[in-house]
């Protein structure tokens, strides 16, 4: 047998069998609707993700349904950090602190693919939030309350040694600086990855379903009655060519609603919204290339209202966040205004003078909902990051609050509660065990732990050398796909020549191939925005191969002219709003 011949029957095999195609997301969704169900997860961020992680790697059969793309709410619009909430100590959050601080080596060392340590430089000045004082006590407090390893402990330095690390930062009236890891994460690939880990274990997982009803029998949530949003899009469905709305049902013994923002949508939903409620605040990042914002230190600044700031470089760029401000529009689709790029722009340009930053120069942006636990009195960037989980006289569980940091550590909390009323209600026979997240990779993440990660890179970047990558490309690609990368190398050759008559690189078809087949892209802005993170970090690149992508994907998915033309416009709308904020 050929090595072509091969490479066909593995995308044969690829096609056919795998649980995580968006080829087979409508089968996936029917064969949803044909069985009982221990855990229904609503919400696809990185909340749903790790308890449809936790409940299926406890033996519960799982099931999660996402209204929009998986992570395509606040789990790809944070400032993209897995970090300690340094911060919290000013609210006397300690809680918080201890919690988050030491789940982020455990974040790292499940998927050192998608989540590095990056040495944070906290900058003081006179007169400013932080003096030496209270920056070395408040690093102190925090690498004991973090279980941060001596490697990565706190260092306190003079002005003189601060400039040195980051000749940028603001001269005047520098006292020094406080330098510590926080750990830079890629918050959508994170979240495909556990999620596609969930799968690998078994649960099923499918995008854009959107619950439009709870299944209540005789005072009990049984099920959800779910619509499948691409069923009307363009008036078509696929190559049947049928103007249908598809609605499937699903139950389940418990039913979870990590739903992020909407979650008091479906608390309204199950008449359970009571108590406690959401409070919805909005965080604007600018993105900025690196030839006009040079950056070679993550700096972490104090703004003159008070706030707290993050600067940092990535891939050839740098990016700076966040607001925090009251929000009450769009959920689905929040936006940046002109004050916000003006607050962040003005921030940038006090602890950079320098640079002379303009509006010109923000090459992307992106801007991300929190919902947070309402408390009454307490401004946007007062209110605590607390998670807490609400059960229902339905049963619905809802999870509200928390931070990405701390996924694991909730959805644990979650699963344990799930377990607790399974066994009181006499629906397993047995205790469940307890969660092995801490020590389980995620999906890519099986390269020997974060201490072989950097010998695993070299390996792949040398094979793919090997198949005609450039030294970039076959770092970009190792680096995303981490463990998988195999399997994305083995896309590459089979596609090699498609990639040539579509005029478009190999490796670029190869992930998107991979995105279609085993991450459930189905359309153009999951790959340019969830898969890629193109759209924020190299949005050149995004338009430079939007239109073959798009070209390849309908031919794929077997798209009318019409679906073919609203996939073109969303992309085209997202590629306008990520540099050209709202009025108001």
């Amino acid at each position: 047998m050929t090595t072509g011949q091969a490479n066909a029957g593995q995308h044969k095999q690829v096609e056919q069998h795998t649980p995580f195609s968006g080829l087979k997301r409508k089968e996936t969704l029917e064969a949803m609707a044909q069985q009982q169900f221990d855990v229904i997860v609503i919400g696809g961020g990185i909340t749903g993700a790790g308890i449809a992680l936790d409940a299926q790697s406890r033996g519960l059969r799982t099931a999660l349904i996402e209204m929009q793309d998986f992570a395509s709410g606040t789990s790809s619009r944070s400032t993209k950090l897995v970090h300690g909430g340094l911060r919290y100590l000013k609210q006397l959050d300690v809680k918080v602190v201890a919690e988050v601080g030491k789940e982020r080596a455990i974040v790292y060392e499940n998927g050192p693919h998608v989540t590095t340590p990056e040495w944070m430089l906290l900058p003081f000045y006179k007169g400013g939030t932080f003096g030496k004082l209270s920056t070395s006590l408040g690093l102190r407090v925090y690498d004991f309350l973090a279980g941060v390893k001596r490697s990565e402990r706190r260092k306190m330095f003079s002005p003189d040694v601060t400039l040195q690390h980051e000749p940028l930062l603001k001269k005047k009236d520098l006292r020094g600086g406080g330098y510590y890891v926080e750990y830079r994460t890629d918050d959508a690939r994170l979240t495909i990855e556990v999620m596609k880990k969930a799968v690998e274990l078994g649960a099923m997982a499918v995008n854009y379903a959107k619950v439009e009803e709870l299944i209540v029998k005789e005072g009990t949530l049984v099920g959800v009655r779910v619509v499948d949003q691409l069923a009307e899009v363009g008036g078509k469905e696929g190559k049947e060519g049928k103007d249908q709305t598809a609605s499937y049902t699903l139950y389940a013994s418990k039913i979870v609603n990590a739903a992020g923002p909407w979650v008091d949508t479906l608390r309204e939903m199950d008449r359970s919204k009571q108590g406690k409620t959401l409070h919805l605040t909005k965080g604007v990042h600018l993105v900025f290339d690196q030839s006009r914002f040079p950056l070679g230190q993550a700096i972490y600044f104090d703004t003159p209202d008070g706030r707290m700031v993050f600067a940092i470089p990535r891939d050839g760029k740098t990016y700076v966040g966040t607001t925090d401000t009251n929000y009450k529009g769009d959920i689905a689709n929040p936006r940046i205004t002109l004050a916000d790029r003006a607050y962040v722009l003005r921030a940038a340009n006090e602890m950079f003078p320098s640079l002379g930053l303009t509006e010109a120069d923000v090459e992307s942006s992106w801007t991300g909902l929190r919902p947070l636990i309402h408390q009454e009195g307490k401004d946007p960037s007062e209110i605590s990051r607390r998670d807490e989980i609400f059960v229902s006289g339905s049963g619905l569980i809802s999870m509200a609050g928390g931070k990405l940091t701390g996924y694991r550590k909730m959805a644990e909390s979650v699963v344990n509660q799930i377990a607790a009323m399974l066994v009181a209600e006499g629906k397993v026979s047995a205790e469940l065990p307890p969660s092995s997240t801490k020590t389980l990779p995620i999906s890519g993440g099986d390269v020997g732990g974060s201490a072989q990660l950097a010998p695993f890179l070299r390996s792949k970047v040398s094979q793919g050398l090997r198949l005609g990558l450039t030294e970039p490309e076959a770092m970009l690609l190792a680096q995303r796909y981490g463990s998988n990368v195999d399997t994305v190398f083995a896309l590459l050759e089979q596609h090699r020549g498609e990639a040539v008559r579509r005029g478009m690189p190999a490796a670029v078809l190869a992930a998107l191939v991979y995105a279609i087949e085993r991450e459930m892209v189905v359309k153009p802005a999951d790959f340019f925005i969830r898969r890629t993170g193109a759209l924020f970090f190299d949005i050149a690149w995004a338009r430079q191969w939007k239109a073959p992508a798009t070209a390849f994907l309908a031919e794929r998915f077997g798209w009318s002219e019409a679906q073919t033309a609203a996939y073109t416009a969303e992309l085209e709308q997202l590629l306008h709003e990520a540099v050209h904020p709202l009025e108001a």
